[in-house]
């Protein structure tokens, strides 16, 4: 397996012949009744027994996903709500997704500058060599917030690639209320979104952060439901890998979001979470399986991909 994290992403999504990611946001209210019903999970005021009911269902969902995506994302903020047990589990579940040969991507969009951002990096990149934490693994990238400038990315771009890890700068969010600050233009028209993405695109074009495939160990997160403003980004950015959140409840399409793919299929991760996870709450795959969350999940991920194949045809 090769070392540099956009060479593995490319052998991944080629194996796997889909750019779709499964993101994992796991509220405990939400999870399937089969799992809140049992005896030692049933108390969501209770740490131990919800964080026990999130892993069960988070490990049983990445043992269903496993064989059909290259990669699994991992929102650290549903766990850190649990504070020490939810951290527990959240490396826990990363090593679980390494032993099922998925690509890891940690939600945890840190960002800071010098020595702060150095350990963050550390602490978030960087597999332990501390006595007692030796088969505590970290994920193979994560997301970071690079609005501090090169001096919040650099720390966490160089530590990846001493790793052979990955990081995600966020460039232009999903969310509604992102274009107010990220879509504001200077002078000269430039939006602050391009700003950013030209400064990461500056980190991520060293050579030393190139692999074998051509792509960059520094990507960027773009949101899918940013449509047209942000297509010039793949066109323009030719070594980087997109991220790109936003696949089915937050409303972009398949059309929307493989734009940041090249015509190989590679060059983008296409996030969905709860369209994923919470298939069983979904009219379509209920009546079709009943209670059955585990079919429901397999079905909503095999019509994702199936979705993202059809809107690929329209690159090629």
């Amino acid at each position: 397996m090769s070392s540099h994290f956009a060479d593995r992403l490319c052998e991944a999504v080629k194996s796997k012949k889909t750019s779709l990611v499964v993101g994992l946001d796991p509220v405990y209210s939400r999870l399937p009744s089969s799992i809140k019903n049992h005896r030692d999970m049933n108390d969501e005021f209770d740490a131990a027994a919800a964080v026990d009911a999130i892993f069960d269902f988070c490990t049983q969902t990445m043992r269903i996903i496993a064989p059909m995506v290259p990669a699994v994302k991992i929102n650290i903020a549903f766990f850190e709500k649990y504070l020490w047990e939810g951290i527990e589990t959240y490396y826990s579940l990363i090593a679980e997704a390494d032993d099922l040969g998925m690509e890891v991507i940690g939600d945890v969009k840190r960002g800071d500058i010098g020595h702060t951002a150095e350990l963050y990096a550390a602490a978030h990149l960087q597999n332990p060599e501390l006595v007692g934490l030796e088969d505590t693994l970290a994920p193979d990238a994560i997301t970071i917030n690079g609005y501090t400038g090169t001096d919040g990315i650099k720390p966490f771009a160089d530590i990846a690639a001493q790793q052979g890890k990955g990081v995600f700068v966020l460039v232009r969010t999903s969310n509604p209320s992102a274009a107010a600050i990220q879509d504001f233009a200077d002078s000269d028209g430039q939006r602050m979104y391009e700003k950013v993405a030209e400064i990461v695109n500056e980190i991520a074009g060293k050579p030393e952060r190139i692999g074998d495939n051509g792509y960059s160990n520094v990507g960027m997160v773009v949101g899918g439901t940013t449509t047209e403003i942000t297509a010039e980004l793949r066109q323009k950015y030719q070594r980087v890998w997109f991220l790109v959140p936003g696949y089915g409840s937050q409303g972009a399409s398949a059309e929307d979001c493989v734009r940041f793919c090249k015509p190989d299929g590679t060059g983008a991760l296409i996030n969905a979470s709860r369209s994923i996870i919470y298939a069983y709450e979904r009219p379509q795959y209920k009546e079709q399986f009943g209670e059955d969350w585990k079919r429901c999940i397999e079905q909503a991920v095999v019509d994702a991909k199936i979705e993202l194949a059809n809107a690929m045809q329209t690159l090629i």
